[in-house]
């Protein structure tokens, strides 16, 4: 008599539904009762979602093993096309479909196209090209969006082309499912599944043709960083070789990499790195700045050094070495360029004493290398320093100096002091654009090879510098910043100071001078504001007269203190009279051969050209300044 043991039985056989059916109709032919029959059912019931769970695991296993299948044909990759075959032809088998196929994306022209088919007909089908967006493939190339549809002939959501429409059709299509191939965040293709006649797609199948989608993308990349690694490969065998046929040019450049290596362990500079290149290599060296400015030089034993970059053939080949990324050769000469990315630091400019191979330049190169990372290095360290002294000369200039012992000791870590006589610079072009970062950086490079202070302010540079010339230092910045920055540059000095105090009026009054020099059309040169006479005397914070007097008449005060003589007032004298000996002479009561002689002692203390109309009324101020304050102290 059936009962549900049977149900064990056709689980065990793996029977199909239909089956499940036999033991109730067996039962009722019997003519069990209807609890009987009922609880037959509820066995029935249970045995076939025993069934489906089975089936649900069994089709599992089978996703399952062919990803793990697929796994070890990428770990095995030899063929990529065999791969993706493999991985295409599971699409179509997992989940039953009649067609299924890969189109990967095309950079050049923009679209996708078909890869790999499985169970395609139409050649038309399988020639398609994909324009972005267009289609379903297109769309989900486009947006990285899976997408699925029961019947694409009538699904609006997707644009149709004449084209693809036809090949569909051929095709035959009704049911596709399209999942994006994905590296990274970069979709590279598509992976499609489609059928015949009309059909929905389960998420887990959405979820499977995921997971061999990701499969066949890294499938891809594995094929390609095959090739490249080939490709790697294939350069490092015939480097090899190069390597075997020349192994006395190897062992130079291992021992010019220890050698460079060690420079820069051991915090060596420029000039080491040159003296180890010629060592090896065998010639003459210049190593220059982005300026053609000479940085070091050396030279082999016998070979006579290279004093200068030579003429413009030099810099026309430090920019092709730069833009070719390597070195070049220019007659005797070979020109390597020393750059940090688009930074030009200058170059390596080598005059062998024989021919050098292909390595031996290769080692010239990372000498170039070494040296610019040297060159940043030390950058890095002057740009920090130079940004420490502009914050002491910003914080001297702009704010109260409340504790003049804390300001001394910030400068002396900076090799600076401000107790020692000290000049302030203030330089500018004029063109009220500021000063611009070359001339940061070389206002930077100027204060710090000088242990003094430099910034940008106020549209002009600033600089504090230990001396006691303003104007010659005034003139130098002038000379050699306008040099540098390739335009007329005015500077302006003033000092000497002493003291944290005494920065910020110094700075006001290079200012002023710097002004004034614009004014009165000396733009382009430079001066203090002693220089400029009783204009100078008008700029200055400290008032300066007993400074002005000594500095314009001084030698004649003292000399009439001295030895009891009239200078002075046979310079007056002179002077009312307008330059007449004869009316100087009636109005001091003597003969005109005195005042004469009185005159030319004059000159030889102030010397030939004291009466020149530029320095005249200066001499004239600085004498009515003696007799309002009274006669002054002998000066030695």
């Amino acid at each position: 008599m059936p009962h549900g043991w049977e149900y064990l039985d056709l689980l065990a056989r793996e029977a199909a539904v239909v089956e499940f059916e036999r033991p109730l109709v067996a039962a009722r032919t019997a003519g069990l009762s209807g609890a009987e029959l009922a609880d037959l059912e509820q066995a029935k019931a249970m045995a076939l979602r025993v069934r489906a769970l089975l089936e649900r695991r069994r089709r599992r296993e089978e996703e399952l093993s062919a990803l793990y299948e697929t796994a070890g044909d990428l770990a095995g990759l030899r063929d990529v096309d065999a791969v993706l075959r493999a991985i295409v032809h599971r699409a179509r088998t997992l989940l039953n479909v009649d067609v299924s196929y890969m189109t990967l994306n095309d950079p050049e022209r923009g679209d996708t196209y078909m890869r790999v088919t499985d169970g395609s007909v139409a050649a038309s089908f399988q020639r398609l090209r994909l324009p972005p967006g267009y289609g379903l493939g297109g769309l989900v190339a486009l947006t990285g969006t899976p997408y699925a549809t029961a019947n694409y002939a009538t699904d609006e959501r997707f644009q149709h082309t004449a084209e693809i429409d036809q090949g569909v059709g051929e095709e035959g299509l009704v049911a596709i499912l399209g999942v994006p191939m994905r590296l990274g965040s970069t979709v590279i293709g598509v992976l499609l599944a489609a059928n015949r006649t009309e059909r929905p797609f389960a998420r887990e199948e959405v979820a499977l043709l995921l997971s061999l989608a990701a499969h066949a993308a890294v499938a891809l990349d594995t094929a390609r960083l095959l090739s490249e690694t080939q490709a790697a490969l294939a350069e490092l065998s015939a480097a090899n070789a190069v390597i075997q046929a020349h192994s006395e040019s190897v062992e130079r450049a291992a021992a010019a990499h220890e050698r460079m290596t060690s420079v820069v362990l051991r915090g060596g500079g420029v000039g080491d790195v040159a003296a180890d290149l010629v060592d090896v290599l065998h010639g003459a060296l210049l190593v220059i700045d982005a300026e053609g400015r000479p940085l070091a030089t050396a030279a082999s034993p016998g070979c006579a050094t290279l004093d200068g970059p030579g003429d413009t053939t030099v810099g026309e080949a430090v920019a092709a070495s730069r833009g070719e990324g390597r070195s070049v050769r220019r007659g005797e000469l070979i020109i390597a360029a020393v750059v940090a990315g688009a930074d030009n630091l200058g170059a390596l400019v080598f005059r062998p004493d024989r021919t050098l191979s292909e390595m031996d330049q290769r080692i010239l190169e990372r000498a170039a290398q070494v040296t610019a990372l040297l060159l940043l290095f030390r950058r890095t360290v002057a740009d920090a320093e130079a940004q420490v002294r502009g914050d002491l000369l910003d914080d001297l200039i702009s704010r109260p100096v409340r504790d003049p012992a804390a300001a001394r000791s910030r400068a002396a870590r900076l090799g600076l002091d401000l107790d020692a006589p000290f000049v302030l610079v203030a330089a500018g072009d004029g063109t009220g654009d500021g000063p611009g970062q070359r001339a940061t950086s070389w206002a930077r490079t100027f204060a710090a090879a000088r242990h003094g202070l430099a910034l940008t302010r106020d549209d002009r540079v600033a600089l504090l510098l230990p001396g006691d010339d303003p104007a010659g230092t005034a003139r130098q910045v002038a000379r050699e910043l306008g040099r540098a920055l390739g335009r007329t540059v005015t500077a302006g000095g003033a000092g000497p100071s002493r003291g944290a105090a005494a920065v910020a009026p110094a700075y006001r009054e290079a200012g002023r001078c710097l002004s004034a020099l614009v004014t009165l059309g000396r733009a382009g040169t430079g001066a203090g504001t002693a220089e400029l006479g009783y204009v100078g005397l008008l700029l200055g914070d400290r008032r300066d007269v007993a400074g002005f007097v000594t500095a314009l008449a001084g030698p004649v005060i003292d000399y009439d203190a001295r030895r009891g003589t009239a200078l002075i007032r046979t310079l007056e004298a002179w002077f009312d009279a307008g330059g007449a000996l004869g009316r100087a002479a009636e109005t001091l009561h003597v003969h005109v051969n005195t005042v004469t002689q009185r005159l030319e002692r004059v000159a030889q203390l102030l010397g030939e050209n004291w009466d020149e109309p530029r320095r005249v009324l200066d001499l004239q101020l600085a004498l009515r300044l003696h007799r309002l304050r009274g006669p002054l102290e002998p000066v030695d």
